[in-house]
Order: structure tokens, then C-alpha cells, then sequence
């Protein structure tokens, strides 16, 4: 019979504090699988590492280990420090087997943990529904020199920016790359904001969370008037623990996927009441495939005119001015209209691009109405 057992692979740190939080995050997984043994380790300057963990594993019966890295982003560790070290143990262990899950990533539960971070800083309730349009929000990732690792973070950044709606956001980073924490906030003061929010997208405290601090005090104290804000990092929330508990799973199961299957996700998401399907019908069509099987046109003078805006902001308007001219050609100007951005009205947002009553070309994406009513609020005709 075989037995599975799962390791969380830290990276370790030089702060005692951040091997306690990493502990701390391993003992809530341990809660979610009390039937089966958990270890955790180091890649570096911690104790235990990694070794240590699969021995653990080993002996204590363990023939199939189930390997999760405790990282944000897919960076060398990630990629190829952790792999290594898990592939050189299988070569002395014959008898195991490893299967290696992927980072937490911006899993939906580790988007929800970071906002409820900065909620918290902000003394918001998590149930905001977003207009924090005079701040600005700052993330600071660690930085890396894996190029793709650095732009999730930044990804990362204008997700939140938009789910909570703050005026302005940037990215900037602890290591490695640019812009600098340091640089980077005395950029943010350039543009005015007298609020904006600092939070470390960090699993655990060290001395990479102080020196962020650190930072913020330095340069808060030189703008009286500029209220900075410190998110907490991280560390072991439900919502962390939820997103290890699916990456243990993805392995387990061997479901890992490095793109989404869009098709099975947008059944899924209609099967669950999701979605609705508004579009298909403004699809071009050929006039031909309206005739009968008898040849017949069905043309009844019927271009469906209808007045029929359709403009499909979804909240269905059908304008039913009804000139029936019904040609069922099918028309249908249906138009694409997404329905009103729900930050339409954002100070750097889309009504900037209208200027002096001339609509721009950008606006076209948006329905007629909310054309009329932006030009309205600036005493236009």
C-alpha cells in the first residue's frame, strides 16, 4: 500500500520570525489533512530544509510525496532550485515518488488575501465595493531577474487597483529590479495623491518587510501633509491555506495546467448561472440561409429596423421604436456594447477622452446614453 505524504518547500530566511510564520502556514495545512503526514523545509539559511522534511517523510513510511512550493511567482526557485533539489532526492530514493505542484500564483484566494490586507490598512470593511479614487495604491514585490515573474507582479497590482478602485497605482520592488521601494515612493509623491496605501505582496515578515517599512517612515516624514498607509504582508490566512490546499490537489490529482482550457471554463461558468449568451445572434449571416426549403426568400419587406438599438450594455434597452420594415436581412446592429465599465466614472477614466463636446473614437465602445449623459455633466449639447 502506498502512503502520501506532502512537503511545503519555503525559501528560508536569515529573521527567526519569518521561520516561525513559515511553521505556522505548514500547521495550517497540516489541520486541512490530518490523515496524512505533512513536513515543511528550507531551500536556504532556515532550518529545517529541505532534505530534512523528505527524510522526515520517508521514514515515516512514505512512498509518494506530493512537493509544493511556498512561492508567489514562478522565479528561479520556483523553476529550478526547488526541482533540483526534489529530483537529486528521488535519484537516492528509488523507491519514492515525487509529484511537484506549481506556485500559488494570482489564484483568486491569493488576490482576495492581498486586498483584505490593504482593507484592513485602510480601516475598510472587506465588503468595499470600490471608490478609493483619491489614493494611490503602492505594491512592492519582491523582484527577481525572471522578467515574467516581475510582471506578475505588476499584473498583480492593476487587478487590485481596479477591484478596489484607487486613483493611481505603481509597482515597485524590494530587489534585483526596478523601480526601487525608495525610488519608486518618491515618484508616487509627484503625483499629488495626499493618501497612498504601501503594501508588500510578502508571504512572511523579514528583514525585507522592515527595510519596506523602513522606507515608508523615512519618507512619510519628509510630506506632513501625505498619509501613508502599511499593509500587513500575507501570512497564514484562510485564504493562503485554501490556495496550498488546491495546489496539493492540482498534483495530487495530476490536473496541473499551465493555460486554462477557456471552452471548459465558460461551460462550467454557464452551467453555475455565471454567464449569459447575448452575442451569438449578432453574428453575420448569409442571406441565403434565411431561404426555405422551397426556395422560397422569406423576405416580407421585413429589415427589422425596430428602432431596436440592441445596444447590449446588458441591461437589455430594446428601444422598440417600431418602423417595421422587417427585410430579414437581420440587421440587427447589436453592436458589441460591454455594458457601462463600472469605474466610468474614475477621475483618469474613460470621460477624459471626451474633450470640448468631440467624442473619440475610444468612446465608441460605449452606449449612446452614457455618451449623452458625460456630455451632459459638462454643459454640452
Amino acid at each position: 500500500m502506498s502512503k502520501t505524504g506532502i512537503m511545503i518547500c519555503g525559501h528560508g530566511s536569515r529573521a527567526k520570525s519569518a521561520e516561525e510564520e513559515f511553521a505556522l502556514l505548514a500547521k495550517g495545512i497540516r489541520e486541512r489533512y490530518p490523515d496524512m503526514p505533512v513536513e515543511h523545509g528550507f531551500l536556504e539559511y532556515s532550518a529545517p530544509n529541505i532534505h530534512m522534511g523528505l527524510n522526515a517523510l520517508r521514514d515515516a513510511g512514505v512512498t509518494n510525496i506530493i512537493a509544493v512550493p511556498g512561492m508567489l511567482f514562478a522565479a528561479t526557485h520556483a523553476k529550478n532550485d526547488i526541482p533540483s533539489v526534489l529530483s537529486t532526492y528521488q535519484e537516492k530514493n528509488p523507491g519514492l515518488s515525487i509529484q511537484y505542484g506549481r506556485e500559488l500564483g494570482l489564484h483568486p484566494q491569493m488576490i482576495a488575501a492581498f486586498e483584505a490586507r490593504i482593507l484592513e490598512a485602510l480601516g475598510v470593511d472587506h465588503v468595499h465595493d470600490g471608490d478609493l479614487y483619491d489614493t494611490m495604491l503602492v505594491v512592492v514585490g519582491r523582484g527577481t531577474s525572471d522578467t515574467l515573474a516581475n510582471a506578475e507582479a505588476a499584473r498583480l497590482t492593476r487587478i487590485v487597483t481596479e477591484n478596489l478602485g484607487f486613483g493611481w497605482s505603481e509597482t515597485v520592488y524590494s530587489g534585483v529590479t526596478f523601480p526601487s521601494v525608495g525610488r519608486g515612493l518618491e515618484m508616487a509623491l509627484k503625483l499629488g495623491y495626499r493618501k497612498i496605501v504601501v503594501a508588500p505582496y510578502f508571504l512572511f515578515s523579514g528583514k525585507l518587510i522592515d527595510r519596506i517599512y523602513n522606507y515608508v517612515d523615512h519618507v512619510a516624514a519628509t510630506v506632513p501633509d501625505v498619509t501613508f498607509y502599511k499593509a500587513h504582508y500575507l501570512s497564514d490566512q484562510g485564504h493562503v491555506i485554501d490556495t496550498f490546499v488546491e495546489r496539493v490537489e492540482e498534483a495530487r490529482s495530476g490536473t496541473i495546467v499551465e493555460t486554462q482550457d477557456l471552452m471548459a471554463s465558460f461551460k462550467d461558468r454557464l452551467a453555475k448561472g455565471e454567464v449569459e449568451i447575448h452575442h451569438h445572434h449578432a453574428e453575420f449571416r448569409d442571406p441565403q440561409d434565411d431561404e426555405n426549403a422551397d426556395g422560397h426568400k422569406h423576405d416580407h419587406g421585413h429589415s427589422h429596423d425596430h428602432g431596436h438599438d440592441h445596444s447590449h450594455d446588458h441591461g437589455h434597452h430594446h428601444h422598440h421604436g417600431h418602423g417595421h420594415r422587417h427585410g430579414h436581412g437581420h440587421d440587427h446592429h447589436h453592436g458589441h456594447s460591454h455594458g457601462v465599465y463600472r469605474h466610468i466614472g474614475h477621475p483618469n477614466g474613460p470621460r477624459t477622452m471626451i474633450d470640448q463636446g468631440v467624442c473619440c473614437c475610444f468612446m465608441s465602445q460605449f452606449p449612446q446614453e452614457v455618451i449623452d449623459e458625460e456630455r451632459s455633466l459638462r454643459g454640452e449639447e
